[in-house]
């Protein structure tokens, strides 16, 4: 065949490359829906920014070293007392509700993933649905340290799939000053405050989550660890004076764990999804360090680096809130759009990891909307906050009758 790409030479005789032939990315899928498909998204980070100088007044340390050993710049965190992994969440699910043109009446499932819930209860999901007046949905926070997020959208797809819900929001919100010791170098230079959600629809479309891969090895969770405020060591005069209620890491060990486990949860999930690594379009990983993702997704699987999103210099580690809030960069920059092949990546305490495979089908022309749209959305979230004061009345009125 002259100038094919199954024939061997060209039309001067010389031999041609072989062009690559990308796998259906939609063959390995259902063959009826529902599929779940990611259809709004948002992200909030807090105005206070502290960089690497900022720091470095603080603990031993400099910008250079920050750079060199994490890829990290700056962090945001939260400043005022209000600011709280709730009110985060709220407004990145608010987003994803407003890209997707969703009232909050219609989602039948909130799932926060949070290693900072803001009370131990009631449940930052459950909060995050008061705010947005969800008032028809279910809600739960989800525990999986920096793994959460990719838990968490494995349960949404689980959900949509087995026609539980027609639409759940997924959000990972975080605020890890309020547990960072800021005179311990070894921690306070990594973490960062944010919040990132997604809505995820049931969708007659082909695509959306794919495989994934989840995995746990307790037997590396002191590597990890919040070691007081749980029932083991509840919060007491000494736990407090000790530091226990900071993050404490094993660095080295987990830096270990981390490059191997991003790679073969990569693996295992093209695997799974019947996609090869020339399928794949880019890679969301958890932001944790960037030497942990160059030494994983990139070098052990050679995968090209334009083909890897790295957006940690900004915001430093969010724990669940990095892959929203990456993939939501992502977008911005245009790097995902209908199509694409994905996956998310991450690692975390517990020890944990998670892969998702993804096939985007939304495009940015779909989120446009008219002005109408926007008022009926404010409508329908002012709605969902007076029948939740209105509940808070009742309740009042019911205590003082009881009393009485």
């Amino acid at each position: 065949m002259v100038n094919g790409v199954d024939g061997q030479h060209d039309a001067n005789g010389a031999s041609a490359p072989v062009a690559q032939v990308r796998t259906d990315p939609l063959a390995t899928f259902p063959a009826h829906g529902p599929y779940a498909q990611m259809v709004g998204w948002g992200y909030v980070t807090p105005r206070k920014v502290v960089t690497n100088n900022d720091l470095a007044n603080i603990v031993d340390t400099s910008d250079e070293w920050i750079r060199q050993h994490t890829g990290i710049v700056s962090r945001h965190i939260v400043t005022d007392e209000s600011e709280t992994s709730a009110t985060l969440g709220a407004q990145a699910g608010r987003q994803a509700l407003d890209v997707a043109g969703v009232p909050p009446q219609k989602v039948g499932l909130v799932i926060c993933a949070t290693s900072t819930p803001t009370h131990v209860f009631p449940s930052t999901a459950s909060q995050i649905q008061d705010d947005l007046g969800c008032i028809n949905a279910g809600a739960y926070d989800l525990s999986a340290a920096c793994s959460g997020f990719v838990y968490a959208l494995a349960m949404a797809r689980s959900a949509i799939v087995a026609g539980d819900a027609e639409y759940v929001l997924v959000v990972g919100a975080e605020v890890m000053s309020r547990f960072v010791d800021w005179t311990d170098r070894s921690t306070c230079i990594l973490f960062g405050d944010g919040a990132g959600a997604l809505l995820i629809a049931a969708s007659d479309v082909k695509g959306g989550i794919g495989a994934c891969e989840l995995g746990s090895d307790g037997s590396g969770g002191d590597l990890l660890t919040l070691p007081a405020g749980g029932s083991a060591r509840p919060a007491t005069l000494e736990t407090v004076s000790s530091g226990e209620h900071f993050i404490r890491m094993d660095g080295p060990a987990v830096f270990r764990f981390a490059t191997r486990v991003m790679a073969d949860a990569t693996r295992s999930v093209l695997q799974k999804q019947g996609w090869t690594l020339d399928d794949l379009d880019l890679v969301i990983p958890h932001q944790a360090n960037s030497r942990i993702i160059q030494n994983s997704v990139i070098k052990q699987l050679k995968i090209p680096p334009e083909k890897v999103f790295i957006n940690i210099a900004e915001y430093g580690n969010t724990s669940t809130a990095s892959i929203p809030i990456a993939l939501c960069e992502a977008l911005a920059e245009d790097r995902i759009s209908p199509g694409k092949n994905l996956v998310l990546v991450g690692f975390g305490g517990g020890l944990s990891w998670g892969a998702l495979a993804v096939n985007w089908s939304v495009s940015q022309q779909d989120v446009s909307r008219h002005w109408w749209q926007g008022a009926r959305q404010q409508a329908a979230y002012r709605a969902g906050a007076a029948r939740s004061m209105w509940r808070r009345v009742e309740r009042r009125f019911a205590s003082r009758r009881d009393r009485s």
